[in-house]
This record gives C-alpha cells, sequence and structure tokens, in this order.
C-alpha cells in the first residue's frame, strides 16, 4: 500500500495549510464558541461537502481529501478544524445519506456554505452508549411530524440551526429513525449553556410536541443500520483531530527541549526526554498510518467500519499520551493557560468519549474479531 501523496494531494494539503495560517491562525486559540467566520472562509475556498457529490453541492472528492484538509487546518487552529468537521464528516454527512432530494435542496446549500449549522441529537440522559435506549418518539400527524423528548451532550448545542433528532417511531428497535429539526421549529427549546472541560459549549435541547413537515423526516425505520457506515466518516474526522492536534503538541515540545536549558545545556541532551520524544513519534506516525489506511481504503464511500474503529480507538490514545508528555516536557509553561499545550491536552481528551468511546470501541473491534455480537444487556429488545 502506497501512502506517497500524488502531486494534486500536496496540492490540497499546502492550500489548506495555506489558508489555516493566513485566516486562521492569529487568533487559533482565542476563539470562543463556532468559528463561523472560519466555515464560511472554507466554504469560500471549496473545503467543505469535499467528498459529497456535485449533485448535492459538494465538491466530489475522497475521503482521503477531506482528511487531508482537516489535518492541515486543525493543526494550525482546532477551533477552525471543528467548522471542517462540522461541514465534512459530522451531522451534515446523515441528511445528505438520507435526505429526500428536495429536502437537500433546501437545507444543504446554507449548511455548505457556513450559513447554518446542523449536529446530531443522539445522546440522552439515560442512552449515551446505549443508543438503542433513547427515548424521545416521533408520530405523524396530518402533513407533520410531532417530537417529544430530550436531547443532551449535543455538540454546538447553543449555535445549530438545524438538529437531526434520532427518535423512536415505536417501540423496537427496527422503529428507530431520524428527524431533521430546524431550530426555530414550534416545541423546540435548549437549556442553559454548559462547558465541557474544554471549553466548548453544550446545553439540553427539548422537543416538546415539536411540529415539522413531513418531509424532514430522514428515516421513520432502520435508521441505526443504515447509518452505520456513515458513523465509520465522524470517527475518522474524530481521530484526524485528535492526530493533529497531538502533533501540534509535539512540535511546540521538540522547538521547546531543543532550545530551553538546564544544567548548563539543551533539554533535548537529557536522555530521559529523548525516550520520551522517540515514543511520541512513533505513537503519532502509528496513528497516521491507521487513519491514512482507513481514508484511502474508503475511496468515495465509508471507511471500512473496524478500519475506522482501529483508527479513532489508537489516534485518540495517542492524541492523549502524547498532548500529556508534550505537556510534561514545557513544565510550568506547559500547564499555563497563557500557551495551547493544556488547551489541546483538554481537548482531546475528550475525543476519547465523543464519537465512540474507547471501551465501545473495544467492544465493537471485539465483534469484528469473532464474528458475532455480543449484547451489553441482560435481554435484548426484539
Amino acid at each position: 500500500m502506497d501512502f506517497t501523496l500524488t502531486a494534486e494531494q500536496r496540492d490540497l494539503r499546502e492550500a489548506a495549510l495555506r489558508l489555516a495560517r493566513d485566516h486562521f491562525a492569529r487568533d487559533a486559540f482565542r476563539r470562543d464558541g463556532y468559528a463561523w467566520d472560519s466555515a464560511r472562509t472554507l466554504a469560500k475556498a471549496g473545503f467543505t461537502g469535499i467528498m459529497m457529490s456535485e449533485e448535492d453541492g459538494g465538491q466530489g472528492g475522497t475521503l482521503f481529501d477531506a482528511v487531508l484538509v482537516m489535518e492541515a487546518v486543525s493543526q494550525v487552529c482546532p477551533h477552525s478544524g471543528d467548522a471542517v468537521q462540522a461541514t465534512n464528516f459530522g451531522a451534515i454527512r446523515q441528511v445528505s445519506e438520507l435526505a429526500s432530494a428536495e429536502l437537500k435542496r433546501e437545507v444543504l446549500p446554507g449548511l455548505l456554505a457556513g450559513d447554518a449549522l446542523v449536529a446530531a441529537g443522539m445522546s440522552e440522559p439515560g442512552a449515551g452508549s446505549a443508543l438503542t435506549e433513547l427515548r424521545t418518539t416521533a408520530r405523524y400527524d396530518g402533513a407533520d411530524v410531532v417530537l417529544d423528548g430530550q436531547k443532551c451532550w449535543t455538540t454546538h448545542g447553543p449555535e445549530l440551526t438545524h438538529l437531526v433528532v434520532w427518535c423512536r417511531f415505536g417501540e423496537r428497535n427496527r422503529d428507530i429513525g431520524a428527524v431533521l429539526v430546524p431550530a426555530d421549529a414550534p416545541g423546540f427549546s435548549r437549556g442553559a449553556t454548559e462547558r465541557y472541560m474544554s471549553g466548548e459549549a453544550t446545553c439540553v435541547t427539548y422537543l416538546d410536541g415539536c411540529r415539522v413537515p413531513r418531509r424532514y423526516v430522514l428515516a421513520d425505520s432502520g435508521a441505526l443500520r443504515r447509518l452505520m457506515t456513515v458513523f465509520g466518516v465522524e470517527r475518522t474526522g474524530n481521530a484526524v483531530r485528535a492526530l493533529a492536534l497531538a502533533q501540534l503538541a509535539f512540535d511546540k515540545a521538540v522547538e521547546h527541549a531543543g532550545t530551553r536549558e538546564q544544567f548548563g545545556r539543551p533539554l533535548c541532551e537529557f536522555q530521559g526526554l529523548q525516550w520520551k520524544f522517540a515514543d511520541m513519534l512513533v505513537q503519532l506516525e502509528a496513528a497516521r498510518l491507521l487513519i491514512y489506511r482507513a481514508a484511502v481504503d474508503a475511496g468515495t464511500g465509508p471507511p471500512d467500519p473496524m478500519n475506522a474503529t482501529m483508527a479513532k480507538l489508537y489516534a485518540n490514545e495517542a492524541a492523549f499520551k502524547v498532548a500529556n508528555e508534550a505537556l510534561q516536557v514545557l513544565g510550568a509553561s506547559g500547564y499555563s493557560t497563557q500557551f495551547p499545550l493544556e488547551y489541546i491536552a483538554r481537548r482531546v481528551r475528550g475525543w476519547m468519549i465523543a464519537g465512540g468511546s474507547l471501551e465501545i470501541l473495544r467492544n465493537r473491534l471485539a465483534e469484528g474479531i469473532f464474528d458475532r455480537r455480543f449484547s451489553q444487556r441482560a435481554e435484548a429488545r426484539p
């Protein structure tokens, strides 16, 4: 397998890196909230909808193209990387895969232009990793569908303009569906803004008799089965962002160790630190190879579920180890909020939970190894 970039791929990566340095670098670690300006800048440069069809307003590229752009942008500005995720890897993929042609014409242009923002409403107070435990309901009522329930831990919850609400049209697991809900729909409301340890904002979203037209139904049955492959795209984006931030932490630690002196010599001359850097490099390169393999093998489609799962699992753990060691190398400066190392460590920690916890990923890999399902429940639903 050849991971040498083609001339076109090198040009794509360099263009994304140049854009990020020119437009995003100055305020890279001083942003708060969703990077709307970055999303619009990315759209103008053709870096949104990279792997969506041209018919849907996308670029018609590959998953690897999107990975290269994500890696370049996130390494310069993590918050702008969030915009790459939202316009390429996240819930926008659920819309592009399940929405009718009419609905896609209605909502995708705004999402791809960076003027609108969609997130996935999956988790509930009693349904996190156990997604089949969700209790939000949907029922048809004439020309509308009516939803009742609540969602929590929703990415960009306070700022989203649309939410893909995962819900039940019936009691069976096969009755799980998804509805695209505009934030201005009657019966949709948000709770108080909350903060993760990374500083990202979230909130509970409430659906109290929330009413939207039937055309906003993405699926009224079999949504889990139909979208399992799409989760692989989101997990790949998660893994790339973790890798990019860990690489940034590593680079800053290398620079510091090469110039900072203690006991009359640079830090890089101490064997204890040399071994740290050797281990960090191996972890970064191994994570990169797993991610690239998942993306290259996918082509224009979704990645193999096992490949995407392995990439996310390893990249998440490696990124946290590298960020933590890089912080240690910088000592008090690394722990200071005046420098980005402590933020990177906090940020990559969250990706070990989001998009599939490390424990769930290991369960999925075991199922692939043994080619059988391992239910985590005493009794499975019919």
